[in-house]
C-alpha cells in the first residue's frame, strides 16, 4: 500500500507502520505527526492548494505611513514559515519569514472566530508555513506589525527546524539540507542572492558589449577544452559513449568560425576529480570569444567586467577576507610573467636550465610534495601553484606560461617556449585563465597530438575542420564563478557556493 496517495487528510490517506515510525526516536516528530492526524479528523487541510499573498515581508513594510492612524494603515495578506512563536495568555506575537525576510504578526484571541485561538492557533509550531491577513501597526518598540484579522494553515511541518540559537551549524547537514540552511542562516541566504545578482549582472556587462549568449552542448562525443578526466554516459538511442563536457571551450569556438564575432556561454562543467573547498566536480563556467582581438584584449575585458560586478553587486571595489585582509580590486592590476615569477620565488636565475631530475630534487628540498613521475614542465607547475599562487593575493595577471601547459593558444613570437595566455589570480586562487586563441589548423593539429600528460585530449577532429574553414584571430577567457563568488562573498569554500554541491549518498537513509 503506497505511503501517501492523495493528500494527507483524503479518504485514501493511510498512516502506515512507515509513516509512524520515519522518525519515532524524535518525540517533536511524532506530536506533530499526531497533531496532523487530529487537524484531519476535523475536517481542516493542512496543505492548502494556495494562499491569497497580496505583499511580500518587505513589501508590506514598505507599505506603513508613519503619518497614518493605525485605521488608515494597508490591509496585506502575507504568507510564510514561522520562525518566531511568542504566546502571552490572549494575545501572541509570531515572526513569519518569506523571500524577502521576516514580518511581526500580532494574533489575538478576540480577533478570532470564537475558539479558534486555543483550540487551533495556539497548537501551530515553528516551521508552519501560515498566511495572515490584516491591517499594518507599529508596535511601542518600533516594529511594524500584521494585526491579524484572520490566518490560515497552508502547510504543516512534520519536522522541526534547527535550535533557534545554534542554528545549523554542522558542514554536512548544512550542504546535505541546503533547504534548512537557507531558512535559519541569513548570510547563507544573501550569499546565493548575491550569487544570482553577480550572474545577472555579467550577463548585463557583455550583452552591452555586443555578445551573443548561446547554448553548447553538455553531452560530447569528444571531452576536450581542458586537460581534466570526464564523466562518462551512454547514449541509449545512438548507442554510443559520450562524455559530460569539460569546457565550453571548443564548441564556442566553432561560432567564432560561424561568423558570430562575440560569445559567451554560462553553464554546468564537469570534471571527475577530486573534491576540496576549491573544487568540486560539478561547478559554473563563464566562457567568452571575442574576435579581432588577443590575450591583452581579455585582460582589460575581464578586469572591467569583475569591477563591474563588484561595484554593483558588493557595492565596493574593496573587499575583506575573512582574515582581515583587504582586497583591492581598483586600479591597474599587477602584471608578471610566469618564469619570472618561478625564478623569484625559487631564487634561482638557472630554474629554466636545469634537467627533469635536478627540478624534481630542488622542488624537494623547498618541502614541495612533487610526484616523482611528472614531467619538466609539470613539476614548475607545482612549485607555481603550491608557492605562488597562494601569495597571489592582490589580482595579477600571470603571462606566457609554459606551452605545454595549453595546446589551444598562439605561441609567443619572441619565445617558443610560452604562449600567449594570462592567468587572473586573487585572493590566492586562479580565477580566470585566456588565451590569444590558436587558428592555425596546421599548428593546432600538431600541438593536439604532442600534447603529453596523464589525462590527454583527445583529437576533436570535426574542431580541426571547422578551423580549417578559417577562424579569424581571436581572444578567448573562462572564468569560474563559483571562485568569483568566493571572492567577493568571502565564502570559505567552494561548497559554500553552490546550492547543492556534490556529496557521497548516506546508505541507509530515507
Amino acid at each position: 500500500m503506497p505511503f501517501l496517495v492523495a493528500d494527507a487528510c483524503s479518504p485514501a490517506f493511510v498512516m502506515t507502520d512507515k509513516t509512524a515510525n520515519q522518525d519515532n526516536s524524535h518525540d517533536l516528530y511524532a506530536v506533530r505527526l499526531q497533531k496532523l492526524e487530529n487537524l484531519c479528523k476535523e475536517g481542516r487541510n493542512p496543505f492548502q492548494a494556495n494562499c491569497a499573498q497580496t505583499h511580500t515581508s518587505g513589501e508590506a513594510v514598505k507599505l506603513y505611513k508613519e503619518d497614518a492612524v493605525d485605521d488608515e494603515q494597508a490591509e496585506v495578506s502575507v504568507a510564510g514559515r514561522i520562525t518566531v512563536f511568542r504566546v502571552m495568555g490572549k494575545a501572541s506575537f509570531i515572526k513569519i519569514q518569506d523571500s524577502d525576510g521576516p514580518i511581526q504578526c500580532y494574533v489575538t484571541r478576540d480577533d478570532l472566530p470564537e475558539g479558534e485561538y486555543n483550540t487551533y492557533f495556539k497548537k501551530l509550531d515553528l516551521g508552519d508555513i501560515i498566511g495572515v491577513t490584516g491591517r499594518l501597526f507599529k508596535t511601542k518598540t518600533g516594529e511594524i506589525t500584521v494585526r491579524a484579522a484572520s490566518y490560515t494553515l497552508v502547510t504543516k511541518a512534520l519536522r522541526p527546524l534547527p535550535e533557534k540559537w545554534a542554528g545549523l551549524t554542522d558542514d554536512d547537514k548544512i550542504y546535505r539540507q541546503r533547504y534548512l540552511d537557507l531558512i535559519v542562516n541569513q548570510a547563507s541566504r544573501q550569499r546565493f542572492r548575491h550569487r544570482a545578482k553577480i550572474i545577472q549582472e555579467m550577463r548585463k556587462y557583455l550583452w552591452d558589449r555586443n555578445f551573443t549568449e548561446v547554448e553548447t552542448p553538455m553531452l560530447q562525443s569528444v571531452a576536450g577544452g581542458a586537460a581534466a578526466r570526464p564523466f562518462i554516459t551512454h547514449s541509449n538511442a545512438l548507442d554510443c559513449q559520450f562524455y559530460m563536457r569539460i569546457a565550453l571551450e571548443l564548441y564556442l569556438k566553432r561560432m567564432l568560425v560561424a561568423g558570430e564575432d562575440r560569445v559567451f556561454e554560462i553553464g554546468r562543467v564537469f570534471r571527475n576529480e577530486g573534491l576540496s573547498r576549491r573544487h568540486n566536480p560539478e561547478f559554473t563556467m563563464l566562457e567568452l570569444y571575442q574576435a579581432y582581438t588577443d590575450f591583452r584584449g581579455m585582460m582589460e575585458l575581464t578586469q572591467g567586467l569583475i569591477q563591474h560586478v563588484a561595484k554593483t553587486v558588493i557595492g565596493s571595489l574593496e573587499i575583506a577576507r575573512p582574515d582581515g585582509t583587504i582586497i583591492n580590486l581598483d586600479g591597474e592590476w599587477r602584471e608578471a610573467k610566469y618564469k619570472d615569477l618561478i625564478i623569484e620565488a625559487t631564487d634561482d636565475a638557472e630554474w629554466f636550465k636545469y634537467s627533469r631530475d635536478e627540478k624534481l630534487a630542488k622542488a624537494r628540498a623547498m618541502n614541495i610534495e612533487v610526484d616523482g613521475e611528472l614531467e619538466d614542465y609539470e613539476i614548475t607547475n607545482n612549485v607555481f601553484e603550491k608557492l605562488i599562487e597562494p601569495t597571489l593575493i592582490q589580482p595579477t595577471f600571470v603571462t606566457h606560461i609554459p606551452k605545454e601547459l595549453c595546446p589551444l593558444a598562439k605561441i609567443t613570437v619572441d619565445d617558443d617556449s610560452t604562449i600567449d595566455v594570462f592567468e587572473l589570480c586573487i585572493n590566492g586562487q586562479e580565477i580566470a585563465p585566456a588565451y590569444s586563441e590558436q587558428n592555425d589548423p596546421i599548428i593546432q593539429r600538431k600541438m593536439f597530438a604532442e600534447q603529453v600528460g596523464e589525462e590527454v585530449q583527445d583529437m576533436d577532429t570535426d574542431f580541426l575542420n571547422a578551423l580549417e574553414h578559417g577562424m579569424p584571430p581571436a581572444g578567448g577567457m573562462g572564468l569560474g564563478i563559483d571562485r568569483l563568488i568566493i571572492l567577493l562573498t568571502g565564502a570559505e569554500s567552494i561548497r559554500d557556493t553552490i546550492l547543492f554541491p556534490s556529496l557521497k549518498p548516506l546508505k541507509g537513509v530515507e
